[in-house]
């Protein structure tokens, strides 16, 4: 039986896959697309269709959005995130030891141990309940639902609310990108048709790829 998410887990859903990732190097990703070898044709096709047109985007997209996408669930997510640090590891020394998985998830936890539970959105009733010197945000990022809403004598909404909170603060700032102007229906027409020349250049790039594949195999 498939153990329940924590409420960590659910937050973390809600965050990029990559945090704390300098613009230059997202650029970087950008620049190399989809790479080498991520998933099929097919999936890089509908993630294309989704709007997310390379690593870059990639990086800085949320499980949650990714597995909006059709045919993409948990497992492929984790293995667009493994081809993503891989690229991250060809980019930037000692980026797979910073990055990987545990490495983030230790790090957003370890930012959660220094805010008291009394900033979570909780009632009067229960935070008297807790004290003062009750537990902290990421004692409760660590538990489950049925957990939490037993200790806490709160209802799902409530714990909907907790966990909102919790992506919240642990959201990383995003980059500027540019700001708005007098033209921005022409810049965003602009946008649009650079995507769409960007992504029939990285299907190229993509199909020239696979069709190379089994000519090196047969080497």
């Amino acid at each position: 039986m498939t153990s329940q998410p924590t409420l960590f887990d659910e937050a973390s859903a809600r965050l990029p896959l990559f945090d704390t990732l300098p613009e230059d190097v997202i650029e970087r990703l950008a620049a190399a697309g989809f790479g080498r070898g991520l998933l099929t044709a097919a999936i890089r096709a509908r993630l294309r269709k989704a709007g997310f047109l390379d690593m870059g985007m990639l990086a800085r997209a949320t499980p949650t959005a990714l597995m909006a996408v059709r045919k993409i669930g948990p497992v492929r997510v984790d293995a667009i995130r493994i081809h993503v640090l891989g690229e991250l590891a060809r980019l930037v020394p000692g980026a797979r030891a910073m990055h990987d998985k545990d490495t983030t998830d230790r790090r957003r936890l370890d930012r959660l141990r220094s805010m008291p539970a009394e900033w979570l959105p909780f009632g009067a009733a229960v935070l008297e309940r807790l004290g003062p010197s009750g537990p902290t945000w990421a004692d409760f990022a660590l538990m489950r639902r049925v957990e939490a809403g037993r200790m806490l004598g709160i209802v799902a909404a409530d714990l909907d609310e907790i966990v909102s909170a919790l992506a919240r603060v642990l959201m990383p700032s995003q980059p500027h990108i540019r700001s708005a102007s007098a033209s921005q229906e022409d810049d965003a027409a602009q946008d649009a048709r650079a995507r769409q020349e960007r992504a029939e250049e990285l299907r190229e790039r993509d199909r020239e790829w696979d069709e190379a594949a089994p000519a090196r195999g047969g080497r």
